[in-house]
């Protein structure tokens, strides 16, 4: 009887991880995305000069801040092929 009680203990804990798991994985989508203009990164850009492209002679470092906002980015990386949205209200977009 031991052995079964702590047979089905350990099966509960295995069951209770592995739903912990699948929740820890899941991405939260930042609101505020849908209908925003976006622009795809290609081999050698960086925020820098993505937000200063934008800019249009406004301080880029500023508009670096909301992007990183925008996309929950925790740093100023990026990849080429990724999709990096952009406030509506950029200088360049105006």
């Amino acid at each position: 009887m031991l052995v079964v009680a702590v047979a089905l203990l350990s099966l509960g804990g295995f069951w209770l991880g592995t739903r912990a798991a699948g929740h820890a994985e899941v991405r939260v989508v930042v609101a505020g995305q849908a209908g925003l203009p976006w622009v795809e990164v290609h081999q050698g850009d960086t925020l820098w000069e993505i937000a200063d492209a934008l800019s249009a002679g406004d301080d880029p470092g500023a508009l670096v801040e909301e992007i990183k906002r925008l996309n929950g980015l925790p740093d100023s990386l990026i990849r080429p092929g990724a999709r990096i949205y952009v406030p509506k209200d950029t200088a360049a977009l105006r």
